[in-house]
């Protein structure tokens, strides 16, 4: 059998709808419950315990800087297991993980982050009775950080 055009369009068409109709990892959930349900396979209840401070507008998307802290007692019973932090339109959704240690550390971190578009960051404590609190921050950034 040849290789005609007819062939070779047919074939390209159907690797292009394909291609088109995947899902996108960085086309998150407009919903940040499903979108967590998506990266956990949990639930996670937003929480006034943790706290996300960010720019609501920043020039740049190379280095936005971040504040986030969890209120807990950080006792061998109750404390942030970990902390995560997620922006969906970013290449690379996840940005941080981090790890606390009961009676030893204090949940709170000060950093800066890269984003690649306007977007909600969304932060995630897991507790160590292993219930997921999280919540939400809406920052527009002038600039793609992520090249």
């Amino acid at each position: 059998m040849s290789l005609t055009r007819r062939h070779m369009l047919t074939g390209t068409i159907g690797v292009a709808a394909l291609v088109l109709s995947a899902p996108k990892p960085t086309q998150a959930a407009d919903d940040v419950a499903d979108f967590l349900w998506q990266r956990t396979g949990r639930t996670a209840m937003p929480s006034d315990r943790v706290r996300l401070e960010m720019p609501a507008e920043f020039a740049t998307g190379y280095t936005v800087p971040m504040d986030i802290s969890v209120d807990s007692p950080m006792t061998k019973t109750d404390y942030v297991k970990s902390l995560r932090v997620f922006a969906p339109k970013n290449p690379l959704v996840e940005v941080v993980q981090l790890h606390f240690v009961p009676e030893r550390s204090l949940a709170r971190i000060s950093t800066r982050i890269r984003l690649a578009a306007p977007q909600h960051v969304v932060a995630l404590a897991e507790m160590s009775d292993g219930s997921l609190l999280m919540t939400k921050a809406w920052v527009t950034v002038a600039t793609n950080g992520c090249l």
